[in-house]
């Protein structure tokens, strides 16, 4: 089927047990933008949050699922182990390393991997980051970050980097990635805290903004997950008729879909890799700007038209995310 290469990450979502504090880590201490404040579409008694760049463009938001009561994190295989997030150079980085030291951010030191420099860096929760610099990238460009952010804009978050798979039978994943969803390898590496080998995949454009890196680990168990964990990761869609062309070709592959799924500000679609990793595929468009104005994204409780009917008693069983 003629279908057009994945364009790279789309989003990455995760979870938190405490909304109030993960607003105040990424937008006051990572200064990412809110560009959306909505709910759980499957549970709307929850927060979900759109962390981006100034609008939320594809391929720059990391998004939380809040739920109040999640146990820990057991780390483990078979699950999305590290989210990157993309700064302009390598002189962020040490702008950054100064940050985390300042506000007692948990971190380590500043490495190279795949010919990037990188900061590895964990959340209140046990979030596991890393800032990659986009330092000669010549790949899927970065967004813009909000200049109304308490970060310096050239020191600013531009967009997700790649993001890390571990996998205990590392083939079965690949051949997901290259032989149905396009990817090619280009590289490997050895982690620098392990010696682990990691094996790099690219689509689209390539770059910073459209990897994959695959990890083999046989030792442990399967991950549990809980607050600090990683839910799931989206690759870019140009539209709903190339997603409906993404659809048939994983029934012709015999992989089990949700189908077409309205979630407003884009579409999607989900499926299961064979190691069990939740996968996406999204749209680009809508967007976030079709229920609030560029200068207003985030400010209030944005409900797609289908929970309209039903605002007074959602917002009843929220908190609100800042104090006045």
């Amino acid at each position: 089927m003629n279908r057009k290469p994945l364009k790279g990450i789309h989003h990455v979502s995760a979870l938190t047990a405490n909304a109030k504090n993960n607003f105040e880590f990424y937008t006051k201490v990572l200064g990412m933008r809110l560009v959306k404040k909505t709910v759980n579409q499957d549970d709307t008694s929850v927060y979900h949050l759109f962390y981006a760049d100034e609008r939320g463009n594809p391929g720059t938001d990391l998004t939380f699922f809040e739920i109040p009561r999640a146990g820990r994190t057991y780390p483990g295989t078979n699950s999305i182990t590290a989210t990157s997030l993309r700064v302009k150079d390598n002189e962020a980085l040490q702008y950054w390393k100064e940050r985390f030291v300042q506000l007692h951010v948990d971190h380590d030191e500043i490495q190279y991997e795949s010919q990037r420099a990188t900061l590895s860096f964990r959340d209140p929760e046990g979030q596991r980051l890393i800032l990659v610099s986009d330092e000669g990238n010549k790949g899927v460009t970065g967004g813009i970050p909000w200049d109304k952010s308490p970060v310096p804009k050239e020191k600013g978050i531009i967009g997700l980097g790649p993001v890390h798979l571990t996998v205990s039978r590392p083939e079965r994943t690949i051949e997901v990635l290259t032989k149905i969803m396009g990817f090619r390898e280009i590289a490997s590496y050895k982690r620098d805290k392990d010696q682990k080998a990691v094996r790099v995949f690219e689509t689209g454009e390539g770059g910073t903004g459209a990897e994959i890196h695959v990890i083999e680990e046989t030792e442990l168990s399967r991950e549990r997950p809980g607050r600090g964990s990683v839910h799931h990761v989206a690759f870019r869609v140009e539209d709903a008729k190339e997603l409906e062309k993404w659809q048939a070709i994983l029934e012709e592959n015999h992989l089990p879909n949700s189908g077409f799924v309205e979630r407003y500000y884009f579409a999607s679609l989900y499926f299961r890799e064979p190691n069990g990793i939740l996968f996406e595929l999204a749209t680009d468009g809508p967007g976030f700007e079709g229920d609030e104005d560029f200068e207003h994204l985030g400010e209030t409780l944005a409900l797609p038209p289908y929970f309209e009917s039903k605002r007074k008693e959602i917002e009843a069983k929220l908190t609100p995310l800042e104090t006045n």
